[in-house]
């Protein structure tokens, strides 16, 4: 039966990847729609290749300019979600929301009722809005797959387990390109290096984040709210190889792990196929020698001070939209070269015991038009502090 997919993003990395596991089996595959903000001249081809006839382009100025160009091709283009997803009447098999940032919280929300099931990889979603996207996703009776390759290796590993009987989940970070630096030594280092990933290809944003741990931490919340565990449970791990993603110890003694190479194709392939019997991603034979000295090591707080964040409560509260929201800010500052990389630790740090955030952390937002309130305000205090 061919099963027909939404892919929210396609042009990110993501949504690339998405694409990359469809076209090794087209046949069992049907695209009814790609989304993309302003990356035209991909979406374009995107459309072609896989014969999709629906694309979102949600980019008023790109929208009006090149609704004709996909006409000539009998493709229908669309201004917003809602737009395309009006006369929807029946649930597609599978969706992927690879739309980065909390410009996807939204679209996600949306997606959910016309949808069997939801496979997200977006962080600041799931942070700032778990528990609206977990309302809609019982109301709707829609499975959820987290696509990270951390979370997707929790979800795996905890199938037919007791969740009572979890002692320990560690979540494994590469440690990034500054592993073995101080991070005095790195303070005024340039974006461009720590752009320079060890093992992963990612997007820059997150690529800071990975060198900061700032990326870790919002995993450990990530893996707090999707699988309902104290934030105690958690634990990071630094893994140079990044070949292990999670690991589960449990109160029986034994302990669990997921390993796979350094591809988010692996876990959106598992992801589509979760209920083939039998697929085939590659035909790589298992390299043992990956587990050969595995080398876990403990993050160190002089390196990476911005783990004390996991000390916090994390209870749905507008704590985690300013958390996100401040981050955003100071990775864009970073990469415009406005602030130094050890700045970016310390005003974190500083910025989150404000009086002017902290009387937000025991309230929670009640709709989705409060976190947009959250991220201008948070957006406007920046403004005006940074310029001091």
């Amino acid at each position: 039966m061919i099963k027909d997919i939404i892919i929210l993003g396609s042009t990110g990395s993501i949504g690339q990847s998405t694409l990359n596991v469809i076209a090794k089996d087209k046949s069992k595959f049907r695209i009814k729609l790609l989304t993309t903000n302003r990356n035209i001249k991909k979406i374009y081809n995107q459309a072609i290749n896989f014969n999709v006839k629906k694309v979102v382009i949600n980019d008023k100025k790109k929208f009006k300019s090149f609704v004709d160009i996909f006409k000539k091709k009998k493709i229908k283009v669309f201004f917003t979600l809602d737009d395309a997803l009006k006369n929807n009447k029946k649930k597609v098999y599978f969706t992927v929301s690879a739309i980065s940032g909390l410009n996807g919280l939204y679209p996600t929300i949306k997606i959910i009722k016309h949808t069997k099931n939801l496979g997200l990889a977006n962080k600041e979603s799931i942070i700032c809005g778990w528990k609206f996207l977990e309302k809609e996703l019982k109301k709707h009776n829609t499975k959820f797959i987290p696509l990270d390759s951390e979370h997707f290796s929790i979800w795996n590993l905890l199938k037919n387990e007791n969740k009572k009987n979890i002692k320990k989940i560690y979540l494994t970070a590469s440690g990034g390109p500054f592993l073995n630096k101080k991070l005095n030594d790195i303070k005024n280092i340039k974006p461009k290096y720590a752009l320079k990933h060890p093992n992963w290809v990612m997007g820059k944003k997150i690529s800071i984040d990975s060198a900061t741990m700032m990326n870790k931490i919002f995993e450990v919340i990530e893996a707090k709210k999707i699988f309902n565990l104290s934030i105690d449970k958690f634990e990071i791990l630094i893994h140079p190889k990044s070949y292990i993603h999670a690991i589960v110890h449990f109160k029986t003694g034994l302990t669990k792990f997921l390993a796979h190479d350094t591809t988010m194709e692996i876990p959106i392939a598992n992801s589509l196929h979760e209920t083939n019997n039998i697929f085939l991603h590659n035909e790589d034979e298992f390299l043992y020698s990956k587990l050969n000295g595995i080398n876990f090591i403990n993050p160190k707080l002089n390196n990476f001070p911005l783990l004390k964040i996991l000390k916090s409560n994390f209870n749905n509260t507008y704590y985690e939209i300013i958390l996100v929201s401040i981050n955003d800010a100071l990775v864009r500052l970073y990469l415009n070269n406005n602030i130094n990389y050890i700045t970016i630790h310390n005003l974190m740090l500083k910025l989150l015991k404000k009086p002017y955030f902290t009387k937000y952390y025991n309230t929670c937002p009640r709709n989705l038009n409060d976190i947009k309130n959250m991220v201008k305000k948070v957006d406007q205090y920046l403004e005006l502090y940074l310029v001091k």
